[in-house]
């Protein structure tokens, strides 16, 4: 069994090594200084987990991985993806870099955050540190904008499980910066696509795992309120594409109905795909279903203009 699982981790890596060579580039998110950082001698983990999750832990140094499209097949649009995991890690293969490369054959710039584990050890507050990240990474692409050909109205966020909810919580949250912006970027993602995302940290409604890792076991009700997604909607938060499964065991359906119900009380555009089953974690694919939900975001962004060839100056 040990034989096996070295082996199997090795294939993994292999895999990994693979598929970072569509990447056009890894770099750190922060160029100094990471905020609301400690020092630690805390390792950042690989695992593989034998279900086709390899699993990245313990991350106290966030990075940003760039698959770029070809210059002539480049369309202008950006999506930065947040795996999920938990708030306890991301799953970084399954829930990132293979969806990446499918926006990239796409003509999609997609651009993989790592974000920070939340932890005490390695944050003065782990509460905000994801969503720090992801308002870097925000930040990171717009002010690269040129060099990467990435129209500035034309960057989303994608996020998977808990992932989501911190793609949710960059689209709710975005006029309150985490982080140093002098300069004024805008923080806000111009769409966003969650699939089987954790929205609510209400008692009824949320992952409980991933409120704990995020907010801690006694959270004040306060910060439930802040993070729970679907009570932050406004008439300024970006249209969504939802995909999950009514059968999910592990994040409860009833949270992507209630951030749509949400959106469209503030007459927010957004698209809802309910799979019948599925259960939870299914990445690209539905193992009980011969459709493919990026089919159907596919069709959403076309009709939304973001998959329309830029024009060349």
């Amino acid at each position: 069994m040990k034989i096996f699982k070295r082996i199997s981790f090795v294939g993994f890596l292999l895999i990994f090594i693979c598929h970072m060579s569509f990447s056009q580039q890894q770099m750190p998110l922060y160029a100094g200084k990471i905020p609301n950082s400690k020092s630690t001698i805390l390792k950042e983990k690989t695992e593989d987990l034998e279900n086709g999750v390899l699993f990245i832990s313990d991350t106290s140094i966030p990075t940003l991985t760039a698959y770029l499209p070809d210059v002539g097949k480049a369309n202008g649009t950006a999506v930065i993806i947040c795996p999920g995991g938990g708030y306890s890690g991301v799953a970084i293969l399954h829930e990132g870099y293979q969806v990446a490369e499918v926006f990239q054959k796409m003509g999609v710039a997609a651009f993989v955050l790592k974000n920070r584990t939340p932890s005490e050890k390695t944050m003065q507050d782990k509460s905000i540190g994801p969503l720090q990240d992801v308002q870097r990474a925000l930040q990171v692409v717009r002010q690269k904008a040129k060099e990467w050909n990435i129209d500035t109205d034309k960057v989303g966020v994608l996020g998977f499980s808990a992932g989501g909810h911190l793609a949710a919580s960059a689209a709710t949250h975005f006029s309150n910066p985490f982080i140093e912006n002098i300069s004024g970027v805008n923080l806000r993602p111009d769409f966003m696509i969650l699939a089987y995302p954790v929205i609510s940290f209400t008692d009824s409604l949320t992952h409980i795992g991933s409120r704990e890792n995020l907010i801690g076991k006694n959270p004040v009700k306060e910060k439930i309120i802040f993070f729970s997604n679907e009570l932050q909607v406004n008439k300024q938060t970006p249209p969504a594409f939802l995909v999950q499964a009514g059968d999910d065991d592990v994040v409860k359906v009833e949270n992507s109905i209630s951030f749509y119900r949400a959106l469209h009380q503030h007459g927010i555009e957004a698209e809802l795909l309910i799979y019948p089953k599925g259960g939870h974690g299914f990445g690209l694919t539905n193992p009980n279903s011969t459709d493919k939900w990026m089919d159907a975001c596919k069709k959403w962004m076309q009709s939304n203009g973001w998959l329309a060839k830029v024009r060349q100056q």
